[in-house]
């Protein structure tokens, strides 16, 4: 790799510290250049060579920086990617990519004006367990599917030590979190749905955002429920897809979090390598026999992502998450709130 693409993380909670830095650090097509961090300096004990800024305005006018990773509160995406697509710089944004269609619509024709990329930082697609679940379904294994559904589930009744997050603003709660990895997960696997239904919920004693949700994505023969839960003990499986001809039932198992979270670094040994006892179990017919076995998931690499972003800024390459699709996320999303305060069915 002859070109490096100087970079900078707009913060060092534990998103920078676990979803970016160790990507950033490692891949040779990019430095760790700068980060903003306001009053701790955690950054520059494990990464000596990096520049901090107190400002995310400061570090936007360091001309050497051609990449900025935007991975502040929820709320501040739109302001923040604005600002450095009109400074000059390529974007990574956190999920979800804003608060509204209409920012994140503003923010795809800026970019195509300022002629810069504009990704969204949708990594569940390199989980483990999502790789083998979409490698099922393009292979065919199922037939026709008829239902799927899929779950993100915590059991966790405090509130988060992340202040931000528990306060009711918009872009909060449960469904912007987690629903949407879910959806752009849905999505993925199936397109865009006719309709939507949903319900939203508060469950947590103390807590002001939602934190419960199901939502029901209607399709032409098919239904794809995402349920979200912080009170379930003894989860589900993750995903549950049913076919035609056969069912393939799957643990949320990716482990790249945890490794991350012990501090190993990601060209570590059987990195996002699954434990045999989380290998999904798949039941169908193939050649007209009975199958039921349980299928080895490939690993799971988050750098496929960063080293996807390298291309299509060196080589120009596609992205690898289209803002578009980001902006479809936060179509669901909306169309997912105004389901549950009215009660019912709305058309996509």
């Amino acid at each position: 790799m002859s070109k490096v693409i100087k970079t900078g993380i707009c913060s060092f909670g534990m998103s920078g510290q676990v979803f970016h830095a160790p990507f950033i650090y490692v891949n040779p097509g990019f430095e760790f250049t700068a980060v903003v961090e306001r009053s701790k300096d955690l950054a520059r004990q494990r990464y000596p060579n990096v520049k901090v800024y107190t400002s995310v305005a400061d570090m936007l006018a360091d001309k050497e920086l051609e990449l900025i990773v935007v991975n502040t509160p929820n709320y501040t995406h739109f302001e923040y990617v604005k600002a450095a697509l009109e400074a000059g710089k390529n974007v990574i944004v956190e999920k979800p990519f804003t608060v509204t269609t209409a920012e994140a619509a503003a923010l795809i024709a800026l970019a195509k004006e300022k002629k810069l990329l504009l990704s969204v930082y949708h990594n569940r697609r390199y989980d483990s367990d999502f790789k083998i679940v979409r490698k099922v379904l393009n292979e065919g294994l199922l037939g026709d599917v008829l239902e799927a559904e899929i779950h993100y589930d915590r059991f966790k009744e405090e509130l988060s030590y992340k202040k931000h997050k528990e306060v009711a603003n918009p872009g909060t709660g449960s469904l912007y979190d987690l629903g949407s990895h879910l959806i752009d997960q849905g999505l993925q696997l199936f397109g865009f749905p006719k309709a939507v239904w949903a319900d939203i919920r508060i469950i947590r004693k103390d807590s002001v955002v939602d934190d419960y949700f199901e939502l029901v994505l209607y399709y032409d023969s098919l239904r794809v429920r995402l349920k979200c839960s912080y009170l379930i003990r003894e989860a589900l499986p993750s995903y549950q897809i049913h076919g035609r001809i056969g069912s393939f039932i799957k643990t949320k198992s990716d482990i790249q979090e945890a490794q991350l979270l012990r501090g190993l670094l990601p060209n570590s040994p059987d990195w996002g390598a699954e434990a045999p006892h989380e290998w999904g179990l798949l039941h169908t017919s193939i050649d007209g026999k009975t199958v039921k076995q349980y299928l080895p998931g490939t690993n799971g690499n988050y750098m496929d992502y960063y080293q996807g972003i390298y291309e299509a800024i060196a080589n120009n390459a596609p992205n690898p998450v289209d803002p578009k699709d980001a902006e479809n996320v936060i179509r669901i999303i909306e169309a997912a709130f105004q389901s549950s305060q009215e009660g019912r069915v709305i058309n996509l």
